[in-house]
């Protein structure tokens, strides 16, 4: 049954040899710390390379009464999967194994390196060279501050430590202790450079403060692979590797490329072609400064033994010479290079009158002025529908009326002659008191006509007002956008030229090594003297394309703006004439309201074939027609009497209606 359940066999370790023949990935060793260190010193390749294939384990020595722990790290070094540590000590090194395997969500396993699992690649653990497929780091961590360290009045100081392989492990920086000052003390010093780290997935770093008396405060343990370039603020741990509360760090952290000293020139004039290249002509400036005038003359004039020397020149006929192919090769590569900055170059337009008025804030400011409207309107529609409900109550007294006095006529007993002509003086007036009525319904229409028409009017004039100001703003924010990704844009198309320039670099370097082996390296210097020369060249001649399309959008943009200002006293005449004829149309639109009423024709066809105000001069733009919205309509009919307005009754500027003709005083 033990051999369906046991996944690892323990065996007593002899040596690697013996492991190596017996070939048992199911074998685990166990080592005692003085054991393994003796075998990590004799045979640290054999180790790493044991540890490829079966497990390993490492305790503590026995003679550790004080349950003190040995330094994880070193086993970690040669890929030793279990390294067992006190737990009931919270010394350095176990907060080192809480701070590494804190990473990988918490789960208790880290995947080894690459070539710690791979059987073609060897590794020694106390290398000083940079393993072959791994790129060396340069960490630099600058502590700035901190926040809330102690309750006390004392002194702090910080202390940064790098533990990884034995060239990797630096100990200790550290800065200057506060002068008194724990709850914000502020450092700010040089930053704290490792140079060279090896082997960064197998290094971390640990930041930890202390009391001036030495008493630790907190600490935090970061692996290099996962530190990221920035600032950052990092909450303190304490022994036990518990996030504090309060205590932290303002710290700014850099991980890069190793570059070696002999390369660092080159790396520079890679990253900055053109500042290093100006540089160049500034030292060659210098230099000229430094040469005497007379030496500076003699270097551009031949002495006459030098003139008597040279050769006499031959005069060639022209149609034998043969034209200098530099020019064609500068022609073409000139052409080139205009090829390449095309490609990258993206065309940036500005957006015209039209677009700017299909922007979200200048749309829904449009919408929220035609429901404005549209609620006038409809107050207007109450007010006119009440008016009527009042004339339809005084027409039901007048007819009641005039039926009970009828009556009383007829039965009065007068004789016919009498009754006759009581009752056409009765008839006329109740005619004349239906013409009175129509009258004040006439006066009463107009009067609320115009209120209206002023009011909406005064209403016209603030919405373009507020339409022409939305307009300008909408411009102008959407031109500073514009710009703001053009310099975004500016910076992409700057990358990928570098981008493309490194590959073709790369090209060169590979078609130059498979040429000759023998002049690698003098093509190489050419290779990359021409690289930086062409870089230069073509992120010059890139700049002042994107300052030419930058300027064009400028201008454009001021083109568009000019627009604006010239379309807005055209929108303004456009109103004035649109309120001015409405105006001359109520007399003729109220008309049509009373004869409606007297065809007796709904409510629908007085919306649809009577009045309409005009469009405002900023309808055009409104998504929903603003037409229509107002009408005379009634529910009943005044009973096909004719309107007719007296001039005794009219005021001046009132528009007066007499019959079928109609002028406005």
């Amino acid at each position: 049954m033990s051999n369906l359940v046991n996944y690892i066999e323990p065996v007593k370790f002899v040596s690697f040899e013996v492991a190596n023949k017996r070939n048992k990935y199911y074998e685990m060793s166990s080592f005692v710390e003085t054991k393994g260190l003796e075998q990590l010193t004799k045979c640290p390749i054999e180790f790493v390379e044991y540890n490829k294939k079966q497990l390993s384990r490492i305790y503590p020595k026995g003679t550790r009464v004080d349950s003190s722990n040995y330094y994880p790290q070193l086993f970690w070094n040669t890929g030793c999967q279990m390294v067992a540590l006190n737990f009931q000590t919270l010394d350095l090194p176990m907060q080192l194994n809480m701070g590494v395997f804190e990473y990988n969500g918490r789960t208790g396993y880290l995947l080894k390196p690459e070539f710690m699992r791979r059987t073609d690649k060897h590794f020694d653990p106390f290398t000083e060279n940079i393993v072959d497929g791994i790129v060396a780091n340069t960490v630099k961590v600058k502590i700035i501050s901190g926040q809330f360290l102690s309750e006390k009045k004392v002194g702090i100081y910080v202390e940064v430590d790098m533990f990884g392989l034995p060239v990797d492990t630096k100990r200790k920086f550290r800065t200057k202790t506060s002068q008194g000052n724990s709850l914000n003390p502020v450092w700010d010093d040089e930053p704290f450079v490792f140079q060279k780290v090896v082997l960064p997935t197998l290094a971390s770093v640990r930041i930890a403060v202390f009391e001036e008396s030495g008493k630790f405060v907190g600490h935090r343990i970061l692996p290099v692979s996962a530190i990221r370039p920035g600032y950052h603020y990092i909450c303190l741990r304490n022994e036990s590797n518990q996030p504090l509360v309060l205590p932290a760090l303002l710290v700014y952290t850099e991980a890069k490329d190793y570059i070696p000293d002999a390369h660092q020139e080159y790396a520079w004039a890679l990253t900055n072609p053109i500042k290093h290249v100006n540089l160049l002509d500034q030292r060659a400036k210098q230099l000229l400064g430094l040469i005497d005038e007379n030496e500076r003359e003699n270097q551009e004039k031949p002495s006459d033994t030098q003139k008597q020397q040279q050769p006499t020149p031959v005069l060639v006929p022209i149609s034998s010479q043969k034209p200098a192919p530099q020019t064609a090769t500068n022609d073409s590569t000139a052409g080139q290079r205009d090829d390449l900055i095309a490609s990258v170059l993206v065309e940036v337009n500005a957006l015209t009158v039209e677009e700017l008025k299909q922007q979200k804030a200048y749309v829904k400011l449009l919408k929220k002025q035609h429901k404005e409207l549209k609620e006038m309107k409809k107050k207007h529609m109450k007010k006119i529908l009440s008016l009527n409900k009042e004339q339809n109550t005084r027409l039901h007294e007048l007819q009641s009326e005039s039926v009970r006095r009828k009556s009383k006529l007829l039965k009065s007993g007068s004789s016919p002659g009498e009754l006759t002509k009581e009752l056409d003086a009765f008839e006329e007036e109740v005619k004349q008191k239906k013409v009175e009525l129509s009258e004040w319904q006439m006066r009463e229409l107009l009067d609320l006509r115009e209120i209206q028409h002023r009011v909406e009017k005064s209403k016209k004039q603030e919405h373009l007002r507020q339409i022409l100001q939305k307009l300008k703003d909408v411009a102008a924010e959407c031109h500073a956008v514009q710009l703001k990704k053009l310099k975004e844009q500016s910076e992409k198309e700057k990358k990928e030229l570098q981008k493309i320039m490194e590959r073709k670099r790369h090209n060169s370097i590979t078609e130059a090594k498979q040429r000759d082996k023998n002049q690698v390296d003098s093509e190489l210097t050419e290779i990359n003297r021409r690289h930086i020369a062409e870089s230069v060249n073509s992120l010059r001649r890139l700049d002042e394309a994107q300052t030419k399309r930058q300027e064009k959008l400028v201008l454009r943009q001021k083109e568009v703006l000019v627009q604006i200002e010239e379309e807005e006293p055209k929108r303004w005449s456009l109103l004035e004439q649109e309120c001015e004829a409405e105006y001359r149309m109520m007399p003729q639109d109220i008309r049509k309201f009373l004869q409606w009423e007297a065809d007796g024709r709904p409510e629908t066809e007085a919306y649809s074939d009577g009045y309409s105000g005009t469009d405002s001069p900023h309808a055009h733009s409104t998504p929903p027609s603003v037409k229509n919205l107002v009408s005379w309509s009634s529910k009943k009919s005044l009973g096909g009497s004719e309107a007719s307005l007296n001039n005794s009754t009219s005021s001046p500027g009132t528009a007066r209606i007499s019959g079928s003709e109609t002028t406005v005083l």
